[in-house]
């Protein structure tokens, strides 16, 4: 691992989150995702967050695994897996970080002994109080600031709309499909949201999936079917949702969950490349090239 020093907060585990996930663990930094215990996420074939639904996933190159405690999770961060943490509220890490500097600096240096070559970071402080998080990455793309803070660690980083650079934290990533997609924004914000999905083959709005009432979710169908316009994929409280065009179901939120009326569940692709609803996408990529180069940027800084 060529970072293990940097270990790397990442809030939330959705389908964009993965992607950051995917560019992090291939360039060598140790990572926590911190989900909720019933997490909403539609493309969950290729969201890290239904590692807390179903205990595990692996998702092309990238397994990961539901960490049962902060421990469990450092020990998995550094073996090769990634932790899926059940953690709404940031202060779940932030109150073992002594425990958490402490393991990783033991971690660290049996990492030095038995790779028998230097570390390309610094080690971490010996006074594991005054530890911070070395980077922290809000990826929960709730288009607002819930509570992310510029303190929060060395390095935080922001996805989308609802953060200002320099105030909320230090590197907003622009999330809006088009020219800037991917671009890192050191002062200033992102392009503001619109309300409105992006355009995929065409389809805008209309590809969204939302639950017609309050109550359970209950699908006919699975992520990966193909679909002509009409067909019947599910309810909700007794509602039917049937496909609005023909295409393939690319996401679908997890059968049985409780969701508000309105809410995202579904995901129908146009394009109807089934192999697509189960690899990472373009614009996940595109995001976490964005979140790896703002992460190189802050280190080269350092230097």
């Amino acid at each position: 691992m060529l970072f293990p020093h940097h270990l790397t907060i990442l809030r939330g585990g959705g389908d964009l989150a993965t992607g950051i996930a995917y560019r992090l663990h291939q360039a060598g930094f140790p990572l926590i995702v911190l989900e909720l215990s019933q997490p909403l996420v539609v493309r969950r074939t290729v969201a890290l967050a239904t590692a807390v639904l179903q205990h595990q996933i692996t998702i092309e190159t990238l397994h990961a695994q539901h960490a049962e405690s902060v421990e469990h999770a450092l020990k998995l961060a550094h073996s090769g897996t990634i932790p899926v943490l059940v953690a709404p509220e940031l202060s779940v890490i932030s109150y073992q970080l002594p425990v958490i500097s402490h393991q990783l600096s033991v971690i660290s240096e049996r990492l030095l002994i038995t790779e028998h070559r230097p570390l390309y970071a610094k080690r971490p402080r010996s006074d594991i109080t005054e530890y911070r998080i070395p980077i922290l990455i809000d990826a929960r793309m709730a288009k607002r600031n819930i509570d992310s803070q510029i303190d929060q660690a060395e390095l935080v980083i922001a996805l989308g709309p609802g953060f200002t650079a320099g105030i909320d934290c230090h590197a907003v990533i622009e999330t809006m499909r088009g020219h800037s997609l991917g671009r890192v924004i050191w002062q200033g914000s992102a392009i503001p949201n619109t309300g409105t999905p992006g355009i995929v083959a065409g389809k805008g709005a209309e590809r969204v999936l939302r639950a017609p009432a309050a109550g359970q979710v209950n699908w006919r169908l699975e992520i990966g079917d193909l679909v002509q316009a009409g067909d019947l994929i599910g309810d909700v409280a007794s509602q039917t949702i049937t496909a609005p065009f023909a295409g393939v179901l690319r996401g679908l939120i997890a059968p049985g969950s409780q969701v508000p009326a309105g809410l995202k569940i579904g995901d129908l692709d146009a394009r109807a490349d089934v192999s697509a609803c189960f690899t990472i996408s373009d614009k996940a990529l595109a995001i976490g090239g964005g979140v790896l180069e703002a992460v190189l940027t802050h280190l080269n800084r350092q230097t």
